[in-house]
């Protein structure tokens, strides 16, 4: 739970860092998309998306992940604040998720496909990777703390949002650059990478036992079930399937088991 004792120099240091990573990941996009530089996200997609692609609405989860990424960058700046196990832990690791997602912005405006592959999962494990070695304290920390409310829940929803647009973005520049091994179909490989993606995320969910982090996967997974209905709806439902499968999981590790070590 938040603890009452004030970040020293450094950690204010640090906290002020992450701070402006966060305003550095909201505004690359911002600037991007007025100054009309480079590709769009959606132009660099459509290079290689026809194997696996989510629905374009999916992406407005941005939105929402942008809010809470600052709210909690705000928050852990502040000096009032107690530097708990959880604000100090994810600390540097959520900024270099944060100036990771901008930087992909910059890579996909310049059609930088194999380092877009690369930095999107550099971004996604280095907040992951803390995130599930600080399982225990994440599990343990109280429904209306607010390190929940303003640590955990924002960056589990990033992690989770990540966790699909990772394999989604290296399945994209897979099949432009015509590298799908040709043992198995497109469809095959789409079905694939949903379910090394289902797999994995029951995993963390199992971890870290909060739907923050499932519930944008299974978002991510019903909007490929939206893009492909009418043109392969044998990966469509698989998709679906995915999401049903990872919320239900995730529904009983964390309604059942969170609090279990």
């Amino acid at each position: 739970m938040s603890s009452i004792v004030r970040p020293s120099p450094a950690q204010q240091t640090r906290r002020l860092a992450v701070l402006g990573a966060a305003i550095f990941a909201i505004a690359i996009p911002i600037l991007q998309a007025l100054g009309n530089i480079g590709l769009s996200q959606a132009q660099f997609a459509e290079d290689g998306n026809t194997t696996l692609r989510v629905a374009g609405y999916a992406f407005s989860i941005w939105g929402l992940l942008y809010a809470g990424l600052m709210a909690y960058a705000v928050r852990q700046a502040l000096p009032q604040t107690g530097e708990s196990t959880l604000i100090n832990g994810l600390g540097w690791p959520s900024f270099v998720t944060f100036f990771g997602i901008g930087l992909w912005i910059i890579t996909a405006a310049l059609d930088m496909k194999t380092a877009s592959v690369v930095v999107i999962y550099a971004s996604l494990l280095a907040l992951l990777v803390p995130m599930l070695m600080l399982g225990r304290t994440i599990r343990e920390t109280g429904v209306l703390d607010r390190d929940r409310m303003l640590v955990i829940w924002p960056l589990a929803a990033l992690a989770g949002w990540l966790t699909v647009a990772s394999p989604l973005n290296l399945i994209t520049v897979l099949t432009a650059n015509d590298a799908l091994p040709a043992t198995l179909s497109p469809t095959l490989w789409a079905i694939v990478f949903v379910a090394i993606t289902t797999v994995f995320a029951i995993g963390v969910s199992w971890v870290l036992r909060t739907l923050a982090y499932p519930i944008p996967v299974a978002w991510g997974l019903v909007g490929a079930f939206v893009a492909h209905q009418d043109n392969n709806p044998v990966l469509s439902f698989a998709a679906l399937g995915a999401a049903f499968v990872v919320i239900v999981f995730a529904s009983i590790f964390t309604f059942g088991l969170r609090r279990a070590k």
